[in-house]
């Protein structure tokens, strides 16, 4: 799996001019499913994103993850969108290449078991609608992004 991660003051995802997720602070995280993934990477990267130290604390530096945030009392929430274009290969030519990615009736369990694990862990976790046409909103707090990848 590959997931985008930013940052968000807030974000929403809309599908036909209808808002389908929103959050307001949070992580805004782009997922991407390979060919080869399985029900345990989906696991390991959703503890991965809640344990992620991007959150500034009392002295302004990245020490805090989005639990932390949480259990201090404030506001915090995942928006997941599915995106199989992470997985686009670029390297020839110049249209991209999806081979790597998985086929959407590998791909949608996979992400549904992310977004379970994530909500095993996070009481506000918003999607996208899988397969859909979505347009993506957010404002990028820092701006921070990451790109994390398992295994």
């Amino acid at each position: 799996m590959r997931l985008v991660i930013q940052r968000v003051s807030e974000a929403h995802v809309t599908v036909d001019g209808e808002v389908v997720g929103a959050i307001g602070r949070g992580l805004l995280v782009l997922v991407g499913v390979h060919r080869d993934d399985t029900e345990r990477d989906a696991e390991y990267l959703a503890d991965k994103t809640v344990h992620l130290r991007v959150f500034e604390d009392e002295a302004g530096k990245m020490n805090r993850s989005l639990l932390d945030v949480i259990e201090a009392g404030e506001d915090g929430g995942v928006l997941a969108v599915s995106q199989f274009t992470l997985y686009g290969d670029v390297r020839k030519g110049r249209r991209p290449s999806f081979g790597a990615a998985a086929p959407p009736e590998r791909a949608e369990p996979l992400f549904e078991r992310y977004v379970r694990a994530l909500r095993a862990r996070v009481k506000r976790v918003e999607t996208g609608r899988f397969g859909a046409k979505m347009e993506v909103h957010l404002v990028n707090d820092g701006p921070v992004t990451l790109i994390v990848e398992h295994p």
